[in-house]
């Protein structure tokens, strides 16, 4: 296989003075197809995938369009990442949907098709001090499935605040799942109460007191009888205050107080009423901007994240996706009353890796989009035959459609694009290509205009690149 010399590369040039450093641990995860689903622990300095790797560290992927020796992957200690190579495979190797002709890093969520056989890279979660590995084991799976890195992170997060009664505070963008979170640290907990929950931003601006603390029968107009309050009615339970950041300035000292004091005072009531009541609350918004901004309070801030559990995006945590796939299918199937067996989706190669690279800005919401796009149109009796790139919903690739409308040349089946790298990853990607502007634009899914624009605002100068 021939490469453009313009892209030719080998590993990243090593650094004068650099110490050599052992390779982090890291992960594959084959996605794609379902039968060859496995982790495959990358903890040697060079494995081999393919059909029959013969003993150079990696598995046996049993898949006849997979060459005998496929794909290495070593790791580069100079630069302090793995890299990715095809070994002159029949169908080609790729990496992020670059053809891995030369040597490209492999970094955290990288997508690799061989084929179409696809996997999923992953680095590793360090060992925790506090044991959390072993805790995670009580935090469902249902609730959070995965096994992912980040996923087990979460539930080994969750596992370990569930005890203890002081606040939690969920951060999260939309679509995360945040409320079936709270559900398992409400389960684990143990508390005898219900778990309540309410959207802060559905409340009434002008009731939103006293639908949380309880309000007299006459206490403002329309008060015709008293009423408890989310407090109470979740008292010996869990309240859930989803969507946080939207809680009025003027009510925050008042929801501070009710955490503190453990006792709310009901709107026109002269009473205060004890509450035990753990609190956890949820958001999309950064509250720690909002506090330097004077739009959230500093001490609730601080009050309400005793424990704050960070929910990682659906794109950090791709060697999932097919597996909510099913998981939301069978729930689009138990929805309809429909009870017979259904084989796993197949997705060919390009679906697959364009599935993987979308960064899913609206999460399992958009998988759950999906999962009914594609339901819907199933044939009465599955059969083999692979879901083909083209045959996925136009909407998914709606900023390339909108471009290509407008007369910008674009590939369609080119995925979207990778977010900005930090300045460590482009100056990577710039050494792994030799300097190449082009074959790093490619790289990112970027023009050349914008890997300008990076280099400038990290400090990095142009050089020629090399041939």
């Amino acid at each position: 296989m021939s490469a453009d010399p313009s892209q030719r590369t080998t590993a990243a040039p090593r650094r004068r003075g650099s110490a050599e450093r052992e390779p982090p641990g890291a992960e594959l995860r084959v996605v794609m197809p379902p039968a060859l689903a496995a982790t495959i622990p990358v903890a040697a300095r060079r494995i081999v995938l393919g059909r029959q790797p013969d003993g150079d560290g990696g598995p046996a992927l049993k898949d006849g369009s997979v060459s005998r020796k496929h794909f290495a992957i070593e790791w580069d200690a100079a630069g302090g990442f793995h890299t990715g190579v095809d070994l002159e495979s029949r169908y080609g190797s790729f990496v992020d949907s670059v053809p891995a002709v030369t040597r490209l890093p492999l970094y955290d969520g990288a997508v690799v098709r061989l084929g179409p056989t696809v996997v999923a890279v992953f680095q590793a979660p360090a060992a925790r001090p506090d044991g959390g590995e072993a805790a995670a084991a009580t935090a469902s799976r249902d609730a959070i499935p995965g096994e992912a890195p980040p996923a087990r992170v979460l539930r080994a997060d969750v596992a370990r605040v569930a005890a203890d009664p002081s606040p939690v505070l969920l951060v999260g963008e939309t679509g995360t799942g945040k409320e079936h979170i709270a559900e398992e640290v409400h389960r684990l907990s143990g508390r005898r109460g219900e778990l309540v929950a309410v959207n802060c931003a559905a409340l009434t601006p002008a009731l939103i007191e006293s639908q949380l603390f309880g309000h007299t029968r006459g206490a403002f107009t329309g008060a015709d009888d008293a009423q408890r309050g989310l407090f109470r009615e979740a008292d010996g339970g869990t309240l859930l205050l989803d969507e946080i950041g939207e809680l009025p300035l003027d009510l925050q000292p008042k929801l501070l107080r009710a955490i503190q004091e453990r006792e709310v005072r009901p709107v026109g009531s002269t009473r205060t009423f004890p509450v035990d009541v753990r609190v956890i609350a949820a958001t999309n918004r950064n509250l720690g901007a909002q506090v330097e901004q004077g739009t959230f309070r500093r001490d609730l801030y601080g009050r309400l994240s005793l424990w704050e559990i960070a929910v990682p995006p659906l794109r950090r945590r791709r060697g999932d996706l097919f597996l909510w796939f099913e998981r939301l299918r069978a729930r689009w199937h138990a929805e309809r009353a429909r009870t017979e067996a259904v084989r796993p989706w197949i997705f060919d190669g390009r679906a697959a890796e364009a599935l993987l690279l979308r960064e899913w800005r609206d999460n399992l919401r958009g998988v759950d989009r999906l999962v009914h796009a594609l339901a819907t149109r199933e044939p009465a009796s599955a059969d083999d035959e692979p879901l083909a790139f083209d045959g996925l919903p136009a909407w998914l690739w709606e900023p390339a459609v909108a471009a290509a409308a407008a007369g910008a040349a674009v590939e369609p089946s080119v995925p979207s694009p990778r977010p900005a790298p930090t300045r460590d990853e482009l100056a990577a990607a710039l050494a792994s290509n030799h300097g190449s502007i082009r074959a790093t634009a490619r790289h990112f899914g970027r023009d050349r205009k914008q890997i300008y624009r990076w280099m400038e605002a990290h400090g990095l100068r142009e050089r020629p690149p090399e041939r």
